[in-house]
Formats: C-alpha cells, sequence, structure tokens
C-alpha cells in the first residue's frame, strides 16, 4: 500500500510548504502531494485555499495579488519551482490543481521539467474537477490524472473512465472493504484521504486500497 504525505506532512510540519515536503521525505513516502494555486502575476503556489491569511487574521485573494505581495504576508509560502526542486525526482508528486486555477502556468512549468529529462511518472495531475482535469489531460496527454471524489463512487468512476484515468482518491469517510474490492475488480487504483489511522489503513489494504493520503506518514514507516 502507498503512504502519501498530505499537504507534505501537515500534521508534522506547516502544510504545503518546503519544510512539510521535506518532513515527508524524511518519513520515507512513496508519493508526495501538495496543492497549486496561480498567483495575478502567473506565479504557480503550494496553497490550498483560495484565500490566504496573515499572522492578523486578513485574508488576501491568491489570484488577485502578485507573489511578492503574498509572500510579504506569508514568509513560508512555497513556489512550485522552489517544491521542484526540493523534492528533485526523489518521489512521484500528487499535484492536486485547485477547481476554476489557470492551468497554462502549471502545464508550461512541468513541460519544461519534462524538456530537461524529469519522467513523465514523476508527475500525478489531481482535481475535484472535471473540466480541469479534461484541460490538462489536452495539455499533457502523457500525464497520469488521479480523479479526486468527496463523495460519489459512481461518479468518481464514470469520471475515471471518460478520462481514462487508472487512480481514483476517495474521501475515507464514504469508503468501506465492500466499495474497495469492487474498485480493484474495476481496475482503479483507489486512494482513500486523509486516513492516520494504521489500523484502519490495515484493514482497507487487505481488501485492495492502491495508498492512502496521511497527514502523519511518521505512524505508518516501516
Amino acid at each position: 500500500m502507498k503512504i502519501i504525505g498530505h499537504r507534505g506532512a501537515r500534521g508534522l510540519a506547516p502544510e504545503n510548504t518546503i519544510a512539510g515536503l521535506k518532513k515527508a521525505l524524511e518519513h520515507n513516502v512513496d508519493e508526495v502531494e501538495f496543492d497549486l494555486r496561480v498567483s495575478k502575476d502567473g506565479v504557480v503556489l503550494l496553497h490550498h485555499d483560495r484565500d490566504l491569511t496573515d499572522p492578523n487574521g486578513k485574508r488576501w485573494r491568491i489570484a488577485k495579488h502578485d507573489y511578492q505581495e503574498l509572500l510579504e504576508h506569508k514568509a513560508d509560502l512555497a513556489t512550485f519551482s522552489q517544491a521542484l526542486d526540493t523534492l528533485k525526482s526523489s518521489v512521484p508528486m500528487y499535484i492536486e490543481i485547485k477547481p476554476g486555477e489557470p492551468i497554462a502556468p502549471i502545464t508550461d512549468i512541468i513541460n519544461g521539467c519534462l524538456q530537461q529529462g524529469w519522467r513523465k511518472d514523476d508527475f500525478r495531475l489531481a482535481s475535484f474537477s472535471l473540466k480541469t482535469l479534461e484541460a490538462l489531460h489536452s495539455a499533457l496527454p502523457d500525464i497520469s490524472l488521479i480523479v479526486n471524489e468527496n463523495w460519489s463512487g459512481v461518479r468518481a468512476g464514470h469520471r475515471a473512465r471518460k478520462l481514462g484515468a487508472m487512480r481514483v482518491s476517495m474521501n475515507r469517510r464514504w469508503l468501506w472493504s465492500g466499495f474497495i474490492r469492487a474498485a480493484g475488480r474495476g481496475n482503479h487504483q483507489l486512494t482513500a484521504f486523509t486516513v492516520n489511522d494504521p489500523r484502519q489503513a490495515s484493514r482497507w489494504e487487505r481488501a485492495g486500497l492502491y495508498g492512502v493520503v496521511t497527514d502523519y506518514p511518521d505512524r505508518f514507516e516501516k
């Protein structure tokens, strides 16, 4: 079963930061997951929410501000390029692109990496948005897709078949062993998010779960 660090390793270090990515690597994850958004000036950033919240609690909409301005309000705000320099093809990246984000700045960086010798298997591109996944597949047809889904296994399976995607990632709240076995029979590689209990993960692994996205990769080290 694959162990995937969630937003780096958000239970052990600040999420979507270089420190978080390094912490995930320290605990020997099989993949590292992080989120991408794009600033007003086209810089691709690691961040989950649409808004950045500064130490005073003020919110800054990422799409409406330049990177340097945002950096003044979050000193550890990381760029995609910095993440790539940190990871250096050490583990595959599970990259979630948020719905509505412009994909060209993201795909341009990935294409540049491929031209510089990175492997296509270094990247897995994920989203909850079918429109985003379709655009990513059109721009980068050789890169694997992951269909993220919060609750509907039927919708996830339909999208995976439409996109030719093998990977599906589901909210753990809606998973049970029978569903996991059925996903395997449908030739899907099913991952669950967010799983922080190794005992639960072990039960689901016996049913055929492909991987878990976890805040605490240290709990799963062999």
